[in-house]
C-alpha cells in the first residue's frame, strides 16, 4: 500500500486532517490550531507514514502550522484554494464541510502536482509583513484622498487631510524599515540594487517583488509570467484559435508593479519602442500595459537569475580560497 498524503483544512481555531486514498476514508483528526495541536497532528502523520502534508492557503492562518510541521521533519506543500475547489467539483464533491475539505485537499495532493516548500525564514517573513502593511497604508491614503475630493465642509476636509498626513508619514516609515530589512541578507540586498538599476523601479517596487515573488531568478521567463498572471494563456480547440487572455497569478505583484509601467515607458527606450509597436497594431491600452508588465517581470527574473549565479560563484570561490 502506498504511503498517503495528509490534507489539512485550516480554520481560525482548529485543524481538520484527512488522508488520501479510499482505504483511509474514515481516518480523520481534529486538533486546535496551537503548537500543542500541531504536535498531535505531526504525531498522527508519522503514525500513518504520511509522505507529504498539504495545507490550503488561508490568508496567513497556515503559516504557524507550516512552520511547526516543517520543524517536526514533515515535508509540507501549500495548495491554492481555487484549484482545490475546482478539483472538488471535477470529482463530484459538491458538499462542503471541514472534514470533506480535508479529504479533498489530501486527494488533490495525491495527484502529484505539488512539491514540498520550506516556510519562509524569519527575514523573508518580516519583509513580507512590512510590504503588506505598506500596501495597506497606501490603499488607505488613496481612499482618504478620494474622500477629500468630495468634501465641502472645511472641518471635515481638515480632518481627512490630517489623516492623509499621518498615513503619508507611516508610508515613509515603512519605506525606511523595508530598505533596512532588505540589507540584512546579501541576496536580498544584491537583488534590490540590481532591480533598481531599471529606471522607474523604486526601492518599494523592488521590495514588493522580493516579498511576494521570492522564487524570482529560479524560474524561466515563461514561468515567472504565469506566476504573476501576465502570460497570455492559450484557448484553442481543434481548428479554432481562441483569443488569448491573462488570468490567475499573484495579484499583489501584478497590482504593485502595474502603476510604474508608464514611468518605464517614459525612461526606457526598449519599453517605449514596445509600447509604440503595440499601439500601432491597435492593441487596447490595458493589453499594452499588461504586455509591458510581462516584459518587466521577465526582465526582473533574468536579472535575478544572473545575480543568484554571481553570488553563488562568489561564495564558492570564497570557500575554495
Amino acid at each position: 500500500m502506498t504511503t498517503p498524503i495528509c490534507g489539512v483544512d485550516i480554520g481560525m481555531e482548529r485543524l481538520d486532517a484527512a488522508l488520501s486514498g479510499q482505504e483511509n476514508a474514515r481516518k480523520h483528526l481534529v486538533v486546535e490550531r496551537t503548537p500543542e495541536g500541531v504536535a498531535r497532528l505531526a504525531e498522527w502523520c508519522r503514525a500513518h507514514r504520511v509522505r507529504l502534508v498539504v495545507l490550503e492557503a488561508t490568508g496567513g492562518y497556515e503559516r504557524l502550522v507550516h512552520r511547526l510541521l516543517w520543524a517536526e521533519g514533515l515535508p509540507c506543500a501549500i495548495a491554492n484554494p481555487r484549484q482545490v475547489r475546482h478539483f472538488a467539483e471535477a470529482i463530484g464533491k459538491l458538499e462542503k464541510t471541514d472534514r470533506i475539505d480535508a479529504g479533498v485537499i489530501a486527494d488533490f495532493g495525491a495527484t502529484g502536482k505539488l512539491r514540498p516548500k520550506a516556510p519562509d525564514d524569519a527575514a523573508q517573513a518580516r519583509l513580507g509583513e512590512l510590504v503588506t502593511r505598506r500596501r495597506q497604508l497606501v490603499r488607505d491614503k488613496v481612499a482618504c484622498q478620494n474622500r477629500a475630493r468630495l468634501v465641502e465642509d472645511e472641518a471635515v476636509r481638515a480632518s481627512i487631510e490630517r489623516q492623509i498626513d499621518f498615513l503619508r508619514e507611516e508610508v515613509a516609515l515603512f519605506d525606511r524599515e523595508i530598505a533596512e530589512q532588505t540589507r540584512t541578507a546579501p541576496l536580498a540586498s544584491a537583488l534590490l540594487d540590481a532591480f533598481c538599476e531599471i529606471k522607474g523601479v523604486s526601492t518599494a517596487s523592488a521590495a514588493l517583488v522580493l516579498a511576494d515573488l521570492p522564487e524570482i531568478g529560479l524560474l524561466t521567463g515563461k514561468q515567472a509570467a504565469k506566476l504573476t498572471g501576465t502570460a497570455p494563456l492559450a484557448k484553442d480547440s481543434a481548428t479554432i484559435a481562441g483569443k488569448r487572455s491573462t488570468r490567475g497569478g499573484r495579484a499583489s505583484v501584478r497590482s504593485g508593479l502595474y502603476p510604474i509601467v508608464t514611468v518605464l515607458v517614459r525612461h526606457n527606450p526598449d519599453f517605449a519602442a514596445k509600447h509604440a509597436a503595440l499601439k500601432a497594431k491597435g492593441k487596447a491600452p490595458k493589453s499594452i500595459r499588461i504586455a509591458l508588465l510581462r516584459k518587466l517581470v521577465v526582465r526582473l527574473n533574468a536579472i535575478a537569475r544572473d545575480v543568484r549565479k554571481a553570488l553563488a560563484e562568489s561564495q564558492h570561490n570564497a570557500v575554495a580560497a
